[in-house]
């Protein structure tokens, strides 16, 4: 069997390694959380604005904090992820914190076999897309969600960061990488000296790719913007920026590390 037929698997089976290690990471700070802490970023929080009342899927939600994140700022929030470690944390935490949400753990593919209904706001975030092989049946299963007059969004790393090698001191792929990458991953974002050594597979969109998948389901871009800053210290050679970001050392100001869009499903 070709790596790309058993991605997910490979994939799944990494994450639930690496959330054994994100849960009581300083970098996810979930002790702070519990205090009534809020995961998001502010890209996120703006670009949302108000959900209160709101209805919520969060694709690829790992174990829960920005998806709880959000039921505390008033909406009603249903979560998935490959990942069932992620999930079973999400759940504990939503029971003990007493955030109501709904945890679904497939393939986001296989989404459709395990939920039936529409949303208010379909929502994604960090590291998602590059998880995924085919953007076209992803582009369609954000359109499913949707309810007619509901808002997509996307916050996600820059396509631009993912050619440069893994200390980025060079560029390693392509940005019109067509092929999955894969690789032996040491570690994981927040701890490289992690003893996690495992395969991981993935794939670089550029952002051509991430319009035409939307635009091709009927939805319309409302919103694009790009950051030459991540929140997150989450890669390696990082250095801080102001209002508390970070970016890469020797490139800073140079290179877009994140971008956000939002997208309206028409109501006819």
């Amino acid at each position: 069997m070709s790596y790309e037929q058993n991605y997910a698997e490979i994939n799944r089976q990494l994450w639930n390694a690496r959330t054994e290690h994100h849960i009581n990471s300083d970098f996810y700070g979930l002790l702070g959380f519990k205090k009534e802490g809020i995961a998001l970023d502010d890209i996120s929080l703006q670009q949302l604005g108000d959900v209160s009342g709101k209805s919520i899927l969060h694709l690829q939600c790992h174990f829960g904090l920005d998806t709880l994140s959000w039921v505390r700022l008033g909406a009603q929030v249903t979560g998935m992820d490959i990942s069932d470690k992620a999930i079973q944390t999400a759940r504990s935490l939503s029971e003990e914190l007493n955030l109501p949400a709904r945890f679904i753990c497939c393939n986001i593919y296989d989404l459709p076999q395990h939920l039936d209904e529409q949303f208010d706001i379909v929502f994604t975030s960090y590291g998602v897309l590059g998880w995924l092989h085919d953007l076209k049946q992803w582009g369609h299963i954000v359109n499913r969600y949707l309810k007619p007059g509901g808002e997509f969004h996307l916050i996600e790393f820059h396509p631009a960061v993912w050619m440069f090698s893994n200390d980025f001191s060079r560029v390693e792929y392509s940005y019109f990488q067509g092929d999955a990458i894969v690789e032996e991953t040491q570690g994981t974002y927040t701890d490289r000296n992690a003893p996690i050594l495992m395969k991981e597979i993935s794939w670089n969109h550029h952002l051509g790719q991430v319009f035409e998948s939307l635009l091709a389901q009927g939805l319309r871009i409302q919103h694009f913007a790009e950051y030459d800053y991540s929140p997150y210290n989450c890669f390696a050679n990082m250095t801080p920026a102001p209002n508390n970001t970070w970016q890469i050392k020797g490139m800073e100001g140079m290179i877009p590390m994140v971008y956000g869009l939002k997208a309206l499903k028409e109501t006819t």
